[in-house]
């Protein structure tokens, strides 16, 4: 599930800065809940951000029975608040509730990350500064506020942080991950191949391209310009804010990995990409002869290897990572995938255990991560989330040493 981020509106002008910040969390995947204060609204509208986040907009303890804010505490992962007024920091200091947004931020047990913006004259007042000091000490993170020129004509410290700057608060706070991959390119394949047999029929797999997707949200996560190659994968799996190349069947999927290899920072062949293919396929469904128990006869031919092609491409990525999916106990399959990480020349290949209700799907897996000389470099376990965040751990560490 996303991480849920309350976003608190104070009574600003700077609440236009405010729908960058919403706009961005959501393209990161996170959900967007925002409770703005009544005298917010004089400055942007419900209509700015009902149309953002597509959900209504409420700012009164009362508005919906009286039980929003209790509900929205505990939804949140994070309550932010920007831009936090010298009036909204006060109440916040006093925990007082007289409004949705404070009522939340009082009952939240999440971390709370508050973005000033006021006159210079309020900010430096000794009242601001002590409010300031005492919601520190109670660990809320307070992101200062930039120097330049205020709404008042007049020039000083007091302008609301960059949205950039507020949002890597928000994540930092989240616990995201680092941002290793600032600018870097990364191409990821996920999902299944379909081989047709006939207009109906295909020769298929069980991957649902959940590994590839999360792959592509860390990544994403991390500062990375993602390109996200898709075979027959559901809509809801598919992150935002990263480039999306629809790939069904195994010589499409070639076609879209080879034409981005020389941008590629970074290659992740995460999808189940199949080993053959029908030679022939019929123009019209395949039909059972009535008269006869006879099955038809299928002959097969072998695909194009996608991964040891990229891997011996004259423009490959710096770091080649690819992904073997075996069958067996854990020792065969340790063995299949060092022979296999031998022969494709990937940098890093993630050998996996499917079959019997392990590896496709949402359930929890185990990847044995070896190097190109089939040499065991780690064993990660947990959610594909999980063994995501622990991949690109050691891509971004090997993308590190190369630059050294």
């Amino acid at each position: 599930m996303p991480p849920t981020v309350v976003v608190g509106v104070g009574a600003s002008i700077a609440a236009y800065k405010t729908a960058l910040v919403v706009r961005d969390l959501i393209g990161r995947g996170i959900d967007v809940i925002v409770a703005p204060t009544p005298d917010s609204l004089r400055f942007v509208g419900t209509a700015t951000w009902e149309a953002l986040t597509g959900r209504a907009v409420r700012t009164g303890v009362f508005d919906a029975g009286g039980a929003d804010h209790v509900e929205l505490a505990r939804r949140a992962d994070l309550v932010l608040i920007a831009p936090a007024t010298a009036d909204l920091l006060a109440r916040l200091r006093l925990g007082l509730g007289d409004s949705l947004l404070t009522a939340t931020a009082l009952a939240a047990r999440c971390p709370v990350v508050a973005a000033p913006a006021m006159h210079s004259a309020m900010w430096e007042n000794p009242a601001t500064r002590d409010n300031v000091a005492a919601l520190r000490r109670r660990g809320v993170h307070v992101v200062d506020p930039a120097s330049g020129a205020l709404s008042s004509g007049d020039s000083g410290v007091g302008r609301l942080a960059d949205p950039e700057v507020i949002v890597r608060a928000a994540l930092d706070a989240l616990g995201a991950p680092p941002r290793d991959l600032e600018g870097r390119r990364v191409l990821i394949t996920a999902g299944g191949t379909r081989e047709p047999l006939d207009p109906v029929r295909f020769l298929g797999n069980s991957s649902s391209g959940r590994q590839g997707c999360e792959l592509a949200a860390e990544a994403r996560d991390r500062g990375a310009q993602v390109t996200l190659v898709l075979a027959n994968v559901e809509p809801p799996l598919v992150p935002a804010g990263v480039a999306v190349v629809q790939a069904p069947t195994a010589a499409l999927m070639g076609e879209a990995v080879t034409e981005r290899l020389a941008g590629a920072d970074v290659l992740i062949m995460a999808a189940a990409v199949a080993d053959f293919r029908p030679a022939r396929v019929a123009e019209e469904k395949i039909r059972k002869d009535p008269d006869s128990d006879a099955a038809p006869v299928l002959e097969l031919e072998r695909t194009p290897d996608i991964l040891a092609g990229a891997a011996a491409a004259p423009d490959r990525p710096r770091v080649v990572v690819g992904f073997a999916a075996q069958t067996g106990d854990a020792p065969a399959v340790l063995a299949a995938g060092r022979e296999k990480a031998r022969r494709k020349g990937a940098d890093l290949l993630a050998v996996n255990a499917v079959g019997g209700g392990r590896g496709f799907g949402d359930v929890p897996t185990t990847v044995h991560l070896v190097d190109g000389r089939g040499e065991q470099l780690d064993v990660i376990s947990g959610t594909k989330r999980e063994v995501a965040r622990a991949l690109l751990d050691h891509i971004g560490r090997l993308l590190a040493t190369m630059a050294g």
